[in-house]
């Protein structure tokens, strides 16, 4: 059941985005963060006034802000039981092409940033009736192709971090309980708005890669958000959004070793329209 109030993380654009959208036709009050407050003053407006909603600029690689956050939040809304921690970036490149700065900094914001978040917000959710965690990881949390080593490794470690952090609380009889989303394709701003490794020195193949992804999301924000509000309430441990996250799953189940070979070959032959 979606309802008392969420926070999510990310909120300006994207899933965040309609997750917001989506939790409060289902009447749930909002904190909204973002580093674009602009967007967010924007989707509280569209928002309405028929929700209680409150803004906060928020960059999630620095856990003092995501502490001031779960206060600010926690304290504008008391019955705050749902957290989303979806804020994210991406870095185009392969290992040797990107350098151990640009890892860190992805790895601030995709991983300790799930991390503070939950940190932060927990001592609030456990003592709440009811209560749930949402990190979101990715399908490259599930399988690992060449030139996502960083964002890989970040999404992986997400979901490993979430299933602990379940167990964890399942053993202790938590209220709170915890779902990891690996979303397959999305049409998302995130690839157009990426970093890129500081050995790519090919701007065509930055936009081939843009473009690749871009051909391949199929699935809308809203879907997204839909499926995992579909995910909380059955209270799903693990929620794959898109055909293609559940097909690549699948896969590696059966190949988890050798999956990437069949899967070049079908993402080749998506490539060409056949």
């Amino acid at each position: 059941m979606i309802r008392g109030a969420a926070a999510i993380t990310g909120a300006a654009s994207g899933i965040g985005r309609a997750l917001a959208v989506e939790f409060a036709r289902r009447g749930c009050d909002l904190a909204l963060a973002d580093r674009d407050e602009a967007e967010l003053k924007a989707l509280a407006a569209e928002i309405g006034p028929t929700r209680k909603v409150s803004v906060h600029r928020v960059d999630v690689s620095k856990p003092d802000d995501i502490t001031q956050f779960a206060a600010e939040a926690t304290a504008a809304h008391p019955s705050l039981g749902i957290v989303v921690n979806n804020a994210g970036v991406a870095l185009l490149g392969s290992f040797e092409e990107i350098d151990q700065a640009q890892m860190e900094w992805l790895f601030d914001i995709n991983f300790w940033g799930v991390v503070h978040g939950t940190r932060a917000f927990l001592p609030h959710l456990k003592t709440m009736a009811e209560a749930h965690i949402i990190n979101i990881s990715s399908i490259f949390g599930i399988i690992a192709p060449p030139g996502q080593s960083a964002y890989a490794a970040a999404k992986f470690a997400v979901r490993g971090f979430s299933e602990s952090v379940r167990h964890e609380l399942a053993v202790a009889g938590s209220p709170v309980k915890l779902s990891v989303v690996h979303p397959g394709g999305v049409a998302t701003s995130i690839a157009r708005s990426s970093r890129t490794g500081v050995g790519v020195t090919d701007n065509a193949r930055r936009a081939q890669m843009i473009e690749r992804f871009e051909n391949a999301a199929k699935t809308t924000p809203k879907d997204a958000a839909l499926r995992i509000i579909k995910g909380i309430e059955r209270n799903e441990p693990r929620i794959l959004i898109g055909n293609d996250a559940r097909f690549m799953d699948l896969l590696q189940r059966f190949r988890p070793g050798t999956y990437w070979a069949p899967l070049q070959r079908r993402l080749e032959k998506i490539a060409k329209g056949a």
